[in-house]
């Protein structure tokens, strides 16, 4: 998608970050959650797999198949995703409410098998929020050309991450997780979302 404007204004007549629409469920995100630290374990292990299942695809795609994820993989619970049996995953694919991509469905289930191995050896929010300090990096990019697709911390983040058996990692995917988190909080600087 091509953007025109590093600010827009919508019809409420907040000035937002370009990249968001009027869409519905685009201007809760952007105003309430992108960009807002999140250090509950089951929220980030959601956005890690809805991340991953946006790969190639818009974000608002699989924002609005969010809800029917939660239902379908019940409720992001890696525990039970973990145990989905062959047959499980062939509903899944059946499913029109969320993306059939095979390859992003066997990595859902084994990224929670991941998840839980990881969860065994040490608090899975705290080492995900380690490769920004434990901290969220503020950027307040000027513009949306200096938002980076990923960064050294993203790259590091998914190294460790595929070192540690995830799939659908990479850097890039790693980068709009941290975003997504608000590990990084790349809102442009006259967004209306920003402190003052």
């Amino acid at each position: 998608m091509a953007l025109k404007h590093d600010i827009i204004t919508l019809a409420d007549g907040k000035p937002r970050c370009g990249w968001v629409s009027d869409d519905p469920l685009y201007l809760p995100y952007h105003d309430d959650e992108w960009g807002r630290p999140h250090r509950d374990p089951q929220a980030l292990f959601e956005l890690l797999i809805l991340e991953g299942c946006q790969a190639g695809l818009s974000w608002i795609t699989v924002l609005r198949k969010r809800a029917h994820y939660r239902k379908v993989y019940d409720g992001f619970d890696p525990a039970r995703i973990a145990r989905y049996t062959p047959k499980k995953l062939e509903r899944l694919l059946a499913d029109p409410g969320i993306v059939r991509n095979r390859s992003k469905v066997d990595a859902s289930v084994t990224n929670a098998r991941a998840w839980l191995a990881l969860a065994e050896r040490e608090d899975p929010v705290a080492f995900l929020w380690s490769f920004v300090g434990g901290s969220p990096r503020i950027n307040r990019p000027r513009s949306l050309k200096q938002v980076p697709a990923q960064t050294p911390q993203s790259e590091a983040m998914s190294k460790a991450l595929l070192k540690l058996g995830f799939r659908f990692v990479g850097p890039t995917i790693c980068y709009a997780f941290m975003q997504a988190t608000g590990m990084v909080d790349d809102h442009v600087v006259g967004c209306s979302c920003i402190e003052p």
